[in-house]
């Protein structure tokens, strides 16, 4: 059998230095993982909305049950 592939990362690998300096300029915010940055999805005042709402209703479900949210 042959060798397993490997991919091969030195293509998009970035430094975390070089992450940090590249973040600071960028107006769209990247994950780092491993040496890769990943664009990350915009929250906007809907979205946060929205999210608040469901965790405050799952918290009151949850409330007095011993649980935690």
């Amino acid at each position: 059998m042959g060798k397993p592939m490997i991919p091969d990362r030195t293509h998009n690998y970035i430094s975390p230095e070089e992450y940090l300096k590249l973040e600071e300029l960028s107006p769209l915010k990247h994950e780092y993982i491993q040496g890769e940055t990943y664009a990350m999805a915009c929250a906007n005042d809907a979205h946060v909305t929205v999210t608040v709402n469901l965790v405050t209703l799952l918290r009151n479900h949850v409330r007095g049950q011993g649980k935690r949210i």
